[in-house]
C-alpha cells in the first residue's frame, strides 16, 4: 500500500533519529499479518485523531509479514530502500529487522512487551539511538490471567503454553514464572512455524495439559483462529491474549496491543515536530481487561464465579 503526495515540509532536524526534511513525508510501516489485523486500522485511526490522514498529507507503505518472521529482513530492506522518513515497527522481531535495514531511519514501535528486557533500548525513560515505542507490559499480568484461571478451573494443574521461537524469550519465562509463581507446571511450546501446529498439541495431549495459554506472540497472534480451534478439538480451556478475544477462547485478558498501537501516533507526531526518537521516554500503555466467553464456559461445563465476574470488562455470548 503506497500513496505518495505532497505535504508542506515539517519544522524538523536531521540526525539519527530524527526525520530529514523533506517535501512529503513517507512513513514505512513492519505490521503482522495482513491488512485487517487489528494494529493496522489502529494505528491510522491514532494518525486521523491527531490531523493525519493518509493521502492527504501524509503517504504510507506498508508491509505485511503474513505471519512469516523470515521475511522480515526482505520487507524491511524494501522500505529502507523507498526511501522512508521514519519506520512503525509492529513488534520486537519488526523493530530489529527495521534497525538492521535502516540503522539512521527514527523506528517506533509497538506490540512489544519489555523493550529493555528484550534489549530494544537500553532505557525505557531514555532510549537513546534512533527508536522509541510503546509498551503494554505488565509485570503482574501473566500470573492474574493464570489466578483468574484456576478461580475458574480449581483443578487445574498441568498448563500447555504456546509461543514463538522466533521472538525473544521474554514472554515464555514470565509465563514460567507466573506458573510457578500460582503452584502451577507448565508445558512450553515454541513454534517455527505453522507446520509445527499439530505435534505440539499432540505433545499437549500426551502430557494430559489441563488448559492452554497461548501467548502474545505474532504467530498467536495472526493464527488465533486455527490455534483456538484446535485447542476447542482437545477440550483444552483456553486463555488468550486480549486481542485474540475474537477468536473464541474461554477467557482473554490483557492490555490490547491494538489499542496501544493508536499511541504510537502521538510518537510518531512528536518526531515529525522535530523531537529526536530516542530522546523521547517509552510509552507504557496498561488498561487490563478480560473477555469471558460465556457459551465456551457453558459448553465445558464452568459457572462463572463471582471473583471472576467481578473483573470482567466484557462478555461474549450468542445472542
Amino acid at each position: 500500500m503506497l500513496v505518495q503526495v505532497s505535504q508542506p515540509p515539517f519544522g524538523v532536524r536531521g540526525g539519527a533519529g530524527a526525520v530529514v526534511r523533506r517535501t512529503a513525508v513517507r512513513i514505512g510501516a513492519l505490521f503482522s499479518g495482513d491488512p485487517s489485523h487489528p494494529d493496522h486500522p489502529a494505528f491510522l485511526e491514532g494518525l486521523a485523531a491527531l490531523g493525519y490522514v493518509e493521502g492527504r498529507n501524509l503517504s504510507i507503505d506498508a508491509r505485511f509479514d503474513g505471519g512469516h518472521l523470515d521475511r522480515l529482513p526482505v520487507l524491511a530492506a524494501e522500505l529502507a530502500a523507498a526511501p522512508v522518513d521514519m519506520i512503525i515497527a509492529m513488534g520486537a522481531v519488526h523493530r530489529r529487522a527495521a534497525q538492521q535495514a535502516a540503522p539512521g531511519v527514527p523506528i517506533v514501535f509497538a506490540a512489544v512487551v519489555d523493550p529493555v528486557a528484550v534489549g530494544l533500548v537500553a532505557e525505557a525513560g531514555r532510549p537513546d539511538g534512533n527508536a522509541t515505542g510503546v509498551t503494554t507490559f505488565d509485570p503482574d499480568e501473566a500470573q492474574e490471567g493464570l489466578r483468574l484461571l484456576r478461580t475458574l478451573i480449581p483443578d487445574v494443574r498441568r498448563l500447555a503454553v504456546l509461543g514463538d521461537a522466533g521472538v525473544p524469550d521474554a514472554l515464555p519465562n514470565v509465563a514460567r514464572a507466573a506458573a510457578a509463581a500460582e503452584g502451577l507446571i507448565a508445558q512450553v511450546h515454541l513454534l517455527r512455524g505453522l507446520d509445527d501446529l499439530e505435534d505440539a498439541f499432540a505433545a499437549m495431549r500426551a502430557a494430559r495439559a489441563d488448559a492452554f495459554v497461548g501467548l502474545g506472540v505474532p504467530i498467536v497472534r495472526v493464527h488465533g483462529a486455527r490455534i483456538a480451534a484446535l485447542a476447542w478439538a482437545a477440550r483444552l480451556p483456553t486463555l488468550l491474549a486480549r486481542d485474540a478475544a475474537a477468536f473464541g477462547p474461554l477467557l482473554a485478558c490483557g492490555t490490547s496491543f491494538a489499542a496501544a498501537s493508536r499511541n504510537v501516533a502521538k510518537l510518531v507526531h512528536r518526531i515529525l515536530r522535530g523531537e529526536r526518537a530516542g530522546d523521547i521516554p517509552v510509552e507504557r500503555v496498561v488498561r487490563p481487561e478480560l473477555v469471558v466467553n460465556l457459551d465456551l464456559a457453558r459448553e465445558f461445563g464452568f459457572v462463572i464465579p463471582p471473583a471472576v465476574l467481578g473483573r470482567t470488562t466484557h462478555v461474549r455470548a450468542a445472542g
